[in-house]
C-alpha cells in the first residue's frame, strides 16, 4: 500500500459562530491540499464549537453548506473529516463527525460514548462504522470514545487501518494533554495494530472553555510517530508508511487480534 498523507488541523472553534468556523475550515482544506494530503482531519465539533449545555447551536445537515465541502473533496481528491453538533430530523442532538469523499455520499459517525457533561443533552450514536478511501479503511471516534478499548478493537476487527480521534477536550496545558493521550492512545494503537491520529481544538471558545492545542500520530507499533503543540490555529501533515501495517500484522508476536478468545469476552 502506498504512503498516505494525513493533515491534522488544530483549530480555534468559537461557539455560535458557524459561518466563521466554516470559512476557516474551507481555508484550511485548501491549505492542506497544497501539502498533497489524502486526509484532512478537524477537531470534534469544529464547525459549531463545543458547549454541551447550549444546544441552540446545533445544525441540520443542509446541502447549502455541505455542497461546498463536497466540492472541495472532489476538487482536491481528498477525504475531509469535520465535526459539528447535529440536529437530526428526529430532533435528537448528536455529536457528529462527517466524512466527505469524492464521488460518494456524505457519511457520518455519531459519538457512541457520551461524557457525564454531554449525556444530559446529546443522544448516543449506535453504529460502529469503518469507512474506506484510497484503499485505506478507517474508523472515527470522538474524544471520550477513546477511553473504551473495546470500540477500537471492534473497528480493528472490521479491518480499520487508521482510527481518527478528533477531540474537543478542554482544560490543562498541551503538555498535560499529551501525557494523558500517551497513557491510553498508545495502547489503542499497539493492541490493535492500527495507526491512531488525534487532534484537539485550541484556545478560548467564547463559552468559558479553553482548549490545549495538540495533535498526535501514533504508529501501529504503539510508538509516537509525530506530535504537535500549538497555541493558535495550526496544521501538520504526517506521512504514514502503510507497509508498517503488514510488517506487524504478519508477525506472530506483534499482532494479537487473531489469538483473541472473543467467546470468553463478548456477551
Amino acid at each position: 500500500m502506498q504512503n498516505i498523507r494525513v493533515t491534522l488541523v488544530i483549530q480555534n472553534c468559537p461557539v455560535n459562530r458557524f459561518a466563521h468556523n466554516l470559512a476557516l475550515t474551507v481555508k484550511n482544506i485548501s491549505d492542506a491540499a497544497q501539502q498533497n494530503c489524502d486526509f484532512v482531519v478537524f477537531p470534534e465539533m469544529n464547525l459549531t464549537g463545543y458547549a454541551p449545555a447550549d444546544i441552540s447551536n446545533a445544525v441540520a445537515l443542509d446541502s447549502g453548506w455541505m455542497d461546498e465541502l463536497n466540492r472541495l473533496a472532489q476538487k482536491y481528491n481528498i477525504a475531509i473529516l469535520t465535526g459539528l453538533v447535529e440536529k437530526a430530523a428526529s430532533k435528537k442532538i448528536y455529536a457528529t463527525h462527517l466524512v466527505f469523499r469524492p464521488d460518494q455520499s456524505v457519511a457520518r459517525y455519531r459519538k457512541i460514548h457520551l461524557s457525564p457533561f454531554e449525556a444530559p443533552y446529546f443522544s448516543c450514536g449506535d453504529d460502529v462504522t469503518v469507512f474506506k478511501f484510497k484503499g485505506v479503511h478507517f474508523g472515527i471516534q470522538l474524544c471520550y470514545d477513546a477511553h473504551f478499548p473495546e470500540l477500537s478493537t471492534a473497528m480493528a476487527l472490521k479491518k480499520a487501518d487508521i482510527i481518527f480521534i478528533p477531540h474537543a477536550s478542554p482544560r490543562g496545558t498541551p503538555e498535560e494533554k499529551s501525557a494523558s493521550w500517551k497513557r491510553h492512545l498508545t495502547a489503542r494503537a499497539f493492541d490493535n495494530a492500527v495507526f491512531v491520529a488525534a487532534v484537539n481544538q485550541v484556545g478560548e471558545n467564547d463559552a468559558g472553555l479553553n482548549f490545549p492545542g495538540i495533535s498526535m500520530m501514533l504508529g501501529p507499533d504503539g510508538f509516537l510517530a509525530g506530535e504537535n503543540i500549538a497555541y493558535e490555529n495550526m496544521m501538520h501533515t504526517h506521512v504514514l508508511d502503510m507497509s508498517l501495517l503488514e510488517q506487524i500484522r504478519t508477525h506472530k508476536m506483534r499482532y494479537f487480534l487473531p489469538n483473541r478468545r472473543a467467546n470468553l469476552i463478548e456477551e
